[in-house]
């Protein structure tokens, strides 16, 4: 069965969320440690965007969560 990288992109997004508001963060200050813009961030956290490993390695290290947490 072929990957629908929009539902995977969905998912992620979902992960990045739940992992931020476990952590008790807003999207600016999830934002702001990541050195992105907040509504970047906000994009991604909707699904709204496409982000590149290298973003979302970023967004790991601002969580401290390994890569693997978001796609597992």
């Amino acid at each position: 069965m072929p990957i629908d990288y929009t539902e995977q992109i969905k998912l992620i997004a979902l992960k990045i969320r739940a992992l931020r508001k476990a952590r008790k963060l807003t999207v600016q200050e999830l934002a702001y440690r990541c050195d992105i813009e907040r509504s970047n961030l906000s994009r991604i956290e909707t699904g709204r965007s496409n982000p590149t490993v290298k973003t979302l390695c970023i967004i790991c290290n601002a969580l401290d969560v390994p890569l693997r947490a978001l796609i597992e």
